[in-house]
């Protein structure tokens, strides 16, 4: 045994997808933050309460200093989300993230360095109205649209398979693909795609399509009872499912940042 101990290695080290949320910073103000995550998680604190965040800074038209950045990473603490590190940005971004002893994720390339100096691009500013625009009826989806896999545009990788059900802490990612799914995804089991998924059995876990950015990606679901749909970082949380989807036979999409389902 004490040989086995000198030989042994102190740990092993990998990487794996991990579920990370991303807090999209619009403007410096570490009350409101706090106000508006607080309430995220009492709405869904089984999906937010404690979970890992990363803070996102490129929308902001200047980085803040060091202390209003803290006063941000303490707001999403006192929120109940714990911030793991900075999206990937720009070289200041980088060296903030050195000075406050957080890693950058390479996952969320928030703003790529500028070319010359020049300002990275900002959003669009969101039509009047549009955050209660989720409320109203959806527009009847096109459903003569080809279905591409997330690399048609590159090489031909097929889609990726997974046979029978998907147990609950278990996670399945489809890299640079379509994901299909021929059984359940069972309560607090995730299915992640950077292209569409299929789900041809009940969803109660969590489904992610277009993880890299697609927007054109989709969700199809033959029994919908989901915890949360996500398509290019645009989710919808279900601590209720509404009575006429639940059950039913449904696909998610995108139409600008509003999340629709719709049933099939």
């Amino acid at each position: 045994m004490n040989a086995k101990a000198e030989t042994s290695d102190a740990c092993d080290l990998r990487f794996g997808q991990v579920g990370i949320a991303c807090v999209r910073v619009r403007r410096v103000d570490a009350a409101a933050l706090c106000e508006e995550l607080e309430r995220r998680v009492r709405a869904a604190p089984a999906m937010f309460a404690r979970a890992a965040v990363v803070l996102d800074l490129s929308h902001l038209l200047n980085l803040p200093d060091d202390g209003a950045v803290d006063a941000l990473l303490e707001a999403v603490r006192t929120a109940g989300m714990l911030p793991v590190g900075l999206a990937y940005g720009t070289s200041e971004t980088e060296a903030l993230a050195k000075r406050m002893g957080l890693p950058l994720i390479a996952k969320f390339r928030a703003a790529y360095e500028p070319a010359a100096g020049s300002p990275a691009p900002a959003d669009e500013p969101a039509p009047s109205g549009k955050a209660k625009s989720r409320e109203s009826a959806p527009a009847e989806p096109d459903l003569r649209e080809p279905i591409l896999s997330a690399s048609a545009a590159g090489t031909s990788i097929g889609a990726q398979h997974h046979l029978g059900a998907v147990r609950s802490g278990q996670q399945i990612y489809a890299r640079d693909r379509d994901l299909i799914v021929t059984g359940a995804v069972a309560n607090g089991a995730e299915v992640i795609a950077d292209g569409h998924i299929h789900i041809y059995g009940s969803l109660r876990g969590r489904a992610m399509a277009g993880a890299q950015g697609d927007e054109k990606a989709r969700i199809y679901i033959s029994d919908f009872r989901a915890e949360l749909v996500a398509i290019a970082g645009q989710y919808r949380v279900f601590e209720q499912i509404p009575d006429d989807l639940k059950g039913q036979s449904v696909q998610c999409w995108l139409d600008g940042e509003k999340l629709l389902i719709a049933k099939l």
